[in-house]
């Protein structure tokens, strides 16, 4: 049997975070595969840059045009409609928005979906992103946009997702909304994370460390009021929408690190994680690498006990698990920490489980399968 033809295809390569990564992880797989996505930035991107990466007809757009794309994800869909994918057997997105779009063009071609989520302002959090849509002054224009442009959007969604041949879920949680959301089964493979970069330290440091986008959704805001309120070091990294908010609640036991593009780096993570005393993450999120990250450089986790931390974190085992985003609740997490033991060697371990060379094993099979 001749090796079949396979395509990667990506929302969007714009910043680096958890859904990059696992673009990256399925090319080493597949290093034949080109990437295709909606827009692209190489220069925030350095990973991409020399890989086969092939945009839409989006990125051709003026510069300030491009970036609106972002208000208006019919674009998108449309975007990754036109796409011609006809040469390909294998069509493999990684979709948290509009790539698994795409359309077969041929009975045979077999659409494998890594999904992140199903769009979480459609689906999940739909009344969340309504009060916070976490666009800063233009708030109040997606906020009246949103119940005429959700439901046709939602619908358009739906569909696509009944082309999809296989899902898969990055965590029993999303297996859980795919099911609701999308009438569909999937299999879980956990994201890949590269444990063997972290080096825990037996010593640990004086801080806590809160990573990622600082975007309403994040809840960042909690880390930080509970640490000024105890008045715990608590070194803060990355930037978004809500930077300058968080600095201004900040007292001066809390730091915080940027770099030019707005995100840590792979290299400042590691170096924070593998001294920090613990990772506080108080956001409901889909998977969370970050939260596997701290835990392979021996740092205990802080987390909202919802969504993909319950595949992550066992309560007083890899870290403790708070049931309400409140300041209240985080600051009690941490004195409980305080209070607790935590053996860097055990949290490494538990962290091998989400191995990057795993996922591998397992994406291949999946891709396998399809093929036999």
């Amino acid at each position: 049997m001749a090796t079949p033809k396979i395509a990667i295809v990506a929302d969007w390569l714009t910043n680096m975070g958890g859904a990059e990564k696992v673009v990256l992880a399925i090319h080493e797989i597949f290093p034949s595969a080109p990437i295709y996505t909606s827009t692209f930035t190489p220069e925030t991107m350095p990973d991409f840059a020399k890989l086969d990466v092939r945009t839409t007809y989006l990125q051709n757009l003026p510069k300030p045009l491009r970036k609106l794309h972002k208000f208006l994800p019919m674009l998108r869909v449309h975007a990754f409609r036109k796409l011609d994918l006809s040469d390909f057997d294998i069509i493999i997105s990684s979709s948290s928005a509009e790539s698994k779009q795409v359309r077969k063009t041929r009975p045979d071609q077999i659409h494998i979906c890594y999904c992140h989520t199903p769009i979480r302002y459609y689906w999940s959090h739909y009344n969340e992103y309504r009060q916070d849509p976490g666009f800063g002054k233009l708030n109040w224009l997606i906020r009246l946009m949103m119940p005429l442009m959700i439901p046709p959007l939602k619908k358009a969604d739906y569909k696509a997702a009944q082309n999809v041949d296989v899902f898969i879920a990055n965590s029993s949680e999303v297996q859980k909304r795919i099911k609701e959301y999308y009438g569909k089964n999937a299999t879980i493979i956990h994201p890949p994370v590269d444990v063997d970069r972290f080096t825990p330290a037996r010593e640990r440091g004086d801080y806590y460390v809160a990573i990622g986008r600082q975007v309403p959704y994040k809840r960042i805001d909690l880390a930080v009021a509970a640490a000024t309120q105890l008045g715990t070091k608590l070194h803060v990294y990355g930037n978004g929408s809500e930077h300058q908010n968080l600095v201004d609640m900040a007292g001066p036991n809390v730091q915080f690190f940027t770099d030019r593009f707005g995100d840590a780096s792979d290299d400042v993570v590691t170096e924070a994680l593998d001294s920090a005393k613990g990772y506080i993450f108080p956001a409901e999120e889909d998977f969370g690498i970050v939260m596997v990250e701290a835990l392979a450089a021996g740092a205990p986790v802080i987390a909202y006990g919802k969504g993909g931390a319950l595949d992550i974190v066992q309560n007083n085992e890899s870290g403790i698990l708070f049931h309400e985003q409140s300041v209240t609740a985080v600051a009690n997490a941490i004195q409980q920490l305080e209070q607790t033991t935590f053996l860097p060697g055990t949290l490494r371990r538990k962290a091998k489980r989400f191995d990057k060379s795993l996922f591998m094993s397992k994406i291949s099979k999946v891709v396998t399968d399809q093929i036999i």
